[in-house]
Parts: structure tokens; C-alpha cells; sequence
């Protein structure tokens, strides 16, 4: 069975179809632990036009698909890709509490939901950034 399952992620389409797959339902599972750890509702506060926690929620989606872009990129399986971006997520959300915990004359989650946009964008920057270079020890 498994020697049928690795036939199949040799066509590009299916491989193409699983990474995306599972690319997406990581997606929604760190988001959802974001969402717990974070003082505000992320879609009510984007809905109701938010930019800065679009830009916090959109550097966290930018840094677990990069990666899995890096995993991917290293010709990693799905499997490892996940726990790539398993690993990764831990990692950002690390960052997380230590950007919120180097900043103690303020909260992040309270800035962010007031739309402090500087906070927002520095928290973007942070996702993005520390993606790569997690990203980069994929490939080494």
C-alpha cells in the first residue's frame, strides 16, 4: 500500500494536489491556535477592516506557506513538509510571546486590536522574516 501511495506523489499533479492540501489544512490548524493565544478575533477585527491584524494574520499565513515552500524546495516528502511547518509553527509562535515579552511598556495583542499599524506591521515583518530563516535550515 505505502509503495502505491509514493507511486502516486510521483505525478505531479497528485503531488502537486497532496502538498496543497496539506499546506492548507496546516493553515487552518496554526491559525487556529494563533487565534486561541491572541486577545482578539482575527476575522471579526479583519472584517470589520483591521489592517494591522490583517498584517499580523498575513505575515503568519506568508511564514508557515514559505515553509513549506522551503520544505518542498529541499525535495522533503509531505510528511517531512509537515513537520517542517509543525516545527516552524512552534518556532513563530515562540516568537510571538518573545516579541510580546520584550515589549513590556506595551501589549502587542491590545496595539494590534487598536490597529497600532506599526505593530501590526512589525509583527508581519517578524513571521516573514523568521520563516526564511527557518526555511533556510530545511535546506541545509
Amino acid at each position: 500500500m505505502d509503495k502505491e501511495v509514493d507511486g502516486l506523489l510521483h505525478n505531479p499533479y497528485i503531488a502537486t494536489l497532496a502538498y496543497v492540501s496539506v499546506a492548507v489544512l496546516a493553515l487552518i490548524v496554526f491559525l487556529y491556535c494563533f487565534e486561541l493565544v491572541t486577545r482578539y478575533n482575527c476575522w471579526r477585527e479583519i472584517k470589520q477592516g483591521n489592517l494591522s491584524v490583517a498584517m499580523a494574520t498575513g505575515g503568519k499565513i506568508f511564514g508557515i506557506s514559505n515553509l513549506f515552500r522551503f520544505s518542498i524546495e529541499g525535495g522533503d516528502s509531505v510528511y517531512q513538509s509537515m513537520a517542517w511547518a509543525g516545527f516552524g509553527f512552534i518556532l513563530l509562535m515562540a516568537a510571538y510571546f518573545l516579541f510580546e515579552f520584550m515589549t513590556p511598556v506595551f501589549r502587542i495583542d491590545e496595539e494590534i486590536k487598536k490597529d497600532n499599524r506599526a505593530v501590526g506591521l512589525i509583527a508581519m515583518i517578524i513571521s516573514v522574516s523568521l520563516s526564511y530563516v527557518i526555511g533556510a535550515t530545511v535546506l541545509s
